[in-house]
Order: C-alpha cells, then structure tokens, then sequence
C-alpha cells in the first residue's frame, strides 16, 4: 500500500519546525479535532544511532467536526507546542493513503503511520535524548492548521553498543577464562560511538543445551567503556555482557562468544 509522506527534511542540518497552534490534552478538542488509541513505537522508546535513519510505528484514531485537506501530521516536540523556540524531532511522517480520504469529515483511524527520525539532519545534540512530547497537526482549507497535544509522552534515547570475547579457546576444566569487551554509546554531535564509562554491565551465560542466559556477575565499565573480568571453567556453553540502559541510553546485549571447555583427559587406546 502506497503511503503518503509530510514535511521531508533533506537539506543537510534542516531541522523541521512547527509554527503553530493550541495545545490541549488527548481525548479533548481543540478546533473541533481530538485524538484516542495513541501508540508510538509500540509503548518502547525510541532508540537511535549516529547515521541509520529510525522507522517508528505510530498509530491513532482522530475525530472531528472539522473538514480537513491532509490526513494529520503526527510529530514530537519539546517546548511549548505553537512556541517558535520550541524543538520537533522528525524528518517526515507517512501513512496509507486510504487511511483518511483527502477533504474528508468524522473519524479515521491512521494504523499504520511511520515517523522517520535521521540523526544527522533532525539532532542537534546529545540533549535531544531525553523524553518528548508527541502532538499531531490537521490541515484545514484556505491553509490553516490545527495542532492538538497528544499528552503521549515518548522516551528517546542514544543507541549503544557492546562486544565480547572470552579466551581461551577451548579451555581446560577449572582454568581461567577471561571475558572482555567495551561498551559504546551513540553521541549525536560528532556522529560517532564513544566509549562509555562507569556503565554497571551484567555477564551472563548460556550453557550448551540451555534456553537463557543467566547473570553470573556484574562489571562496571572503565573510562574508555572497557569490560574485563575473569571465571572458572566448568561447563561449555556462550558468554555476553548485557547492558540494560538507562532513561537516555538504549539496552544492548553483546553477541555471544562460545567456549568449549573439556576435560584435558587424553584416553589411551592399546595397540
């Protein structure tokens, strides 16, 4: 199904900015318009790195009394809504274009709009993470707008990213495995993963045959987000350092580094 996309950023460094109206809570009008059934990204926060641009799900059910031309323009800001000075964080927003017939009147439900976010034109710093209200704007004939508070707050947070690896490689029963890594965090100013320091990092293993992880310790990450710890061989299996996040920073488990270990008994077989 074709979709319909609104206010593109792709001039490098654009930042979309809204420019008006009223704000009022979801469920209540404003001009006649009001929103329910308000979903974005599924109820989890939005995630992003340095270069990929974000795809968000969002979803809602609009009423009015209005007639309107375009189906509304869903987007996030912080400030006060219809504020100049206020901050947006989207480069454009689509959906079907069956959703809301063009000059249409009532209610529609838009189940399968997509929010795009591109870090290197809609960021402007490492303070953007944080949370964010969403609001949704309606265009009205003769170019009028109106823009209505969604009162659905959305957390976004900087991306991360974490390694491992466990030597050596297979190991002997009871002998020292050594799991390292580096734990990594988005910073939107200069588009790059800088190390991330004094992050409490949990090991987790998996042993062969297992559905799960399971925590074994907990390390805190040095100055240049380094991980380092040791444990004893006792079973083979899959090792990975797990970060859960925090309120502006992404959860992220490492891959998996698997560790045969055996017992170092060499069977003799008679001639």
């Amino acid at each position: 199904m074709a979709k319909t996309m609104w206010n593109a950023v792709v001039a490098a460094g654009a930042v979309a900015v809204v420019t008006a109206m009223t704000a009022a809570p979801a469920g209540a009008a404003t001009g006649g318009v009001s929103y329910s059934q308000v979903s974005v990204n599924g109820g989890k926060p939005i995630v992003i790195g340095v270069q990929e641009v974000v795809s968000v799900p969002v979803t809602f059910r609009m009423s009015t009394t209005r007639t309107w031309d375009w189906q509304p323009l869903f987007s996030l800001y912080r400030g006060k809504l219809g504020s100049p000075e206020s901050d947006t964080l989207y480069s454009a927003f689509g959906a079907s274009d069956h959703a809301c017939p063009t000059k249409g009147r009532g209610s529609c439900v838009i189940d399968d709009g997509v929010l795009d976010i591109d870090p290197r034109y809609t960021i402007e710093g490492n303070g953007y993470a944080g949370t964010w209200k969403s609001s949704a704007e309606l265009s009205l004939p003769g170019g009028d707008s109106v823009f209505t508070d969604l009162n659905h707050p959305v957390q976004v947070q900087r991306a991360t990213r974490v390694t491992v690896n466990a030597a050596p490689e297979p190991v002997v029963t009871g002998k020292t495995i050594t799991v390292t890594g580096k734990v990594t965090r988005a910073n939107w100013e200069t588009h790059s993963y800088q190390g991330y320091a004094g992050r409490t990092v949990s090991l987790q293993f998996k042993a062969d045959g297992a559905s799960s992880y399971t925590t074994v310790k907990k390390v805190t990450s040095g100055s240049t987000g380094s991980l380092k710890t040791t444990v004893k061989a006792a079973k083979s299996g899959t090792w990975r350092w797990n970060y859960y996040g925090n309120s502006t920073s992404g959860a992220k488990a490492s891959t998996g580094d698997h560790v045969i270990v055996w017992s170092g008994v060499r069977v003799m077989h008679a001639r």
